[in-house]
């Protein structure tokens, strides 16, 4: 069941009654940061007041577990254009542990119960893909955003001064755990 019209009925009632009036602001943070998040959607709301942000403050990014897999994909991309392009400083992995147990098995059940055929599953296990370890869960999250905060920070275009920063978030009190001081490890490769 689709909730386009529901969404669109609503959004005709917010553009008429000006809701949007609030959320006036610019495309650069002005705290001048960058957040990569899990799209785990008790995030939505939670991560950004647990850190203080609000509309105009972040640019924030989700990705499945705050991954970034491919130094040259899209999300490393949208790191730098808000860096570059929107005065970003610097940049906030977090992840959180509720990807940690996704079952590729399971997974694969569902997208043939959605209508993917078998053939389309034979069609990438003969072009390489290993289906099952590409969705497998992220594993352990601090090695996980670890990992990450190494691929942002080593990246051949992030400068040296930008701190990368990695944190672990608990979805259920918004705690917040320090795993990668961004700036202390901007200091350390100072003192090297």
């Amino acid at each position: 069941m689709s909730s386009l019209k529901d969404i669109l009925e609503f959004n005709g009632r917010f553009v008429e009654e000006k809701g949007y009036e609030p959320y006036i602001t610019t495309k650069y943070p002005n705290k001048k940061l960058v957040v990569l998040s899990c799209m785990d959607s008790r995030l939505v709301e939670l991560l950004p007041k647990s850190m203080n942000l609000r509309n105009s403050d972040v640019k924030i990014e989700k990705s499945a577990g705050a991954i970034v897999n491919h130094p040259f994909g899209s999300i490393m991309r949208s790191i730098l254009f808000a860096l570059y392009k929107l005065n970003a400083e610097e940049v906030f992995i977090v992840g959180h542990c509720g990807m940690s147990a996704v079952d590729p098995d399971s997974m694969i059940e569902h997208m043939k119960e959605r209508g993917i055929s078998d053939e389309t599953f034979d069609i990438l296990k003969y072009s390489s893909l290993d289906i099952n370890s590409w969705l497998r869960g992220f594993g352990d999250v601090i090695t996980s955003v670890l990992k990450s905060c190494e691929v942002v920070r080593n990246h051949p275009l992030i400068a040296k001064t930008i701190p990368v920063h990695g944190l672990v978030m608990d979805p259920k009190k918004g705690y917040l755990d320090l795993l990668s001081d961004g700036n202390a490890c901007i200091e350390q490769q100072n003192k090297a």
